[in-house]
């Protein structure tokens, strides 16, 4: 996802914190596969739902507790209306946004059982349904971070994840993307169509998606077997297509250097969601005002193609680890961008980023691992994109090309499909280098600031040397190389310092006396810092 997240944060914080409040995931139960039958009509924003839900029982368990916003007092909210297993009716209740079913007897371990929920409703969030800025209605899903059961029964948790199947049936005049492949697409009569999509990858809930709207539709190619195709607003028809057909120069990129791609169909889509572009797998929505027949959106398209293999292949256990999913979006696309234009492309990427993570610590000093808050929209900051970026970046500079990518698609092939925390990616970078990290994954991720360096110079002419004294002004103290070169002219000396205590001194022999210092001339460390010659 991107960005349109500060500006979003305090607007919708009350509109959520109601469901975040109640988001939990169940332990006693894994699911094993999703599908929603729904009814949408223009008559009104009710939907009416009949979802299969089929549950793997990991310990022994009286009842199945799901989650689901039920209607509240402005009469949004969904009511269930019948509960049946196996040909049986199943007593439930729903309260404080679960919906709780009753089992006829305990579920022992390892059982498996399908349960069919019959639910009606207008949802409150997580599938809206708008006007587009031509002023057709549409039905996009929104479900990040857990707004999935605003509309849909679930476990509505990221560690989590099952195949779905979406199957609408709409006005015959709307066309539906959903994630995975179409199955079948059929005018009932005149007035309705029926639509089924099926994927048979396991998803989190926070990428499960549909879109429902006009739609012009273009495949744009293919990368392999992979078909890549453009949803957009007929009205955008022309300038959408151009501008997504990038996806054909991004794609390859990412299964060179990670891995295959994990889907079967790549859609880039037009939509209304509240985000810059939602990584919804294979079906990525980018907001109505992202085409503008300029190709100026690459950057954004390469973010949400990126979250295909993480985020979405590779999922973050945990909404805390979040900048598996964002920090890894964002230096992905960096490296993305390197690829395409070079160096010094990708050098002003990193100082842009910087200085957004500079500015974000002097208003929230948090860490990137933030298990601290339950409001989940307040982690779409700059320590969970920017800082998890430079992370990774400060992973490449220290350990080379060859070990970072090999670590990354170790990574990848060891999690594809699953879920992982910060902990198992620092196994894997260990176990790729040889090296122990755990000083450098606890100080940039689990330790909130970064170096913040007051420096001071002086030249020595006795000794022909530059006697430098680095002071770490932050409240922890990191452990970290620094370069600094020495300029005179053309005369350069370029020298590589251990930091590793509240101040350190050193002298560093130089023949001339500089009348330039330049901290991390070559772009590789997050700090800030002033220097002075004393």
């Amino acid at each position: 996802m991107q960005k349109c997240y500060l500006v979003l944060v305090a607007a919708i914080t009350f509109t959520m914190a109601r469901g975040q409040a109640n988001n939990f995931r169940d332990p006693a139960i894994d699911v094993q596969h999703y599908l929603f039958q729904l009814k949408l009509s223009d008559s009104d924003d009710h939907i009416e739902g009949d979802a299969l839900i089929r549950v793997r029982f990991l310990k022994p368990a009286p009842s199945l507790w799901l989650d689901l916003v039920q209607n509240n007092s402005e009469g949004k909210g969904m009511q269930v209306s019948l509960v049946r297993a196996g040909g049986q009716e199943l007593h439930f209740s729903q309260s404080d946004d679960i919906l709780k079913i009753d089992l006829p007897q305990e579920a022992g371990v390892g059982t498996e059982k399908e349960f069919e929920i019959i639910y009606a409703g207008i949802p409150s969030n997580g599938l809206i349904i708008s006007k587009n800025k031509y002023g057709d209605r549409t039905f996009f899903a929104d479900n990040w971070p857990n707004r999935a059961h605003y509309w849909i029964p679930c476990n509505d948790h990221p560690s989590d994840k099952a195949p779905v199947e979406f199957v609408v049936t709409a006005p015959a005049r709307y066309q539906v993307v959903g994630n995975g492949i179409l199955e079948e697409e059929t005018n009932l009569d005149d007035h309705t169509k029926f639509t089924h999509w099926k994927e048979d990858v396991a998803l989190p809930t926070k990428v499960m998606a549909i879109g429902v709207a006009a739609f012009a539709v273009q495949q744009v190619g293919s990368v392999g077997c992979v078909p890549v195709f453009s949803w957009v607003f007929p009205e955008n028809r022309k300038a959408g297509f151009y501008d997504y057909g990038l996806a054909l120069d991004i794609l390859p990129f990412f299964m060179k250097q990670v891995g295959p791609y994990p889907y079967r169909k790549l859609a880039n889509v037009q939509s209304k969601t509240m985000f810059g572009g939602m990584e919804n797998a294979n079906c990525i929505f980018y907001e109505e005002n992202s085409i503008r027949g300029d190709r100026k959106t690459e950057s954004l398209l390469a973010h949400e193609i990126a979250h295909q293999w993480f985020g979405n292949s590779v999922t973050e256990n945990h909404f805390s680890n979040l900048w598996l999913s964002e920090g890894f979006a964002t230096y992905m696309t960096d490296l993305y961008l390197e690829s395409k234009y070079g160096r010094d492309t990708l050098n002003k990427e990193l100082l842009e980023q910087r200085a957004q993570v500079i500015q974000f610590a002097k208003q929230r000093q948090t860490p990137v691992v933030d298990s601290s808050t339950q409001k989940y929209m307040t982690l779409l900051n700059p320590n969970s994109y920017q800082k998890g970026g430079w992370v990774l970046h400060m992973l490449r500079r220290r350990l080379g090309d060859s070990i970072f990518w090999k670590a990354i698609s170790n990574y990848y092939r060891g999690y594809a499909g699953k879920n992982a925390s910060t902990e198992d990616l620092q196994r894997v970078f260990e176990a790729v280098s040889k090296q122990n990290l755990a000083v450098f994954f606890h100080q940039w991720l689990y330790m909130p600031g970064h170096p913040q360096l007051g420096i001071q110079w002086k030249y020595e002419n006795q000794s022909k040397s530059v006697r430098i004294r680095i002071e770490q002004k932050q409240p922890s103290i990191f452990d970290f190389p620094l370069e600094i070169a020495f300029k005179s002219g053309n005369l350069q000396v370029l020298k590589t310092i251990q930091v590793n205590k509240k101040v350190t001194s050193i002298n560093i022999p130089a023949s001339f006396r500089p009348n330039q210092i330049i901290t991390d001339p070559q772009i590789k460390l997050l700090f800030e810092s002033t220097v002075s010659e004393q």
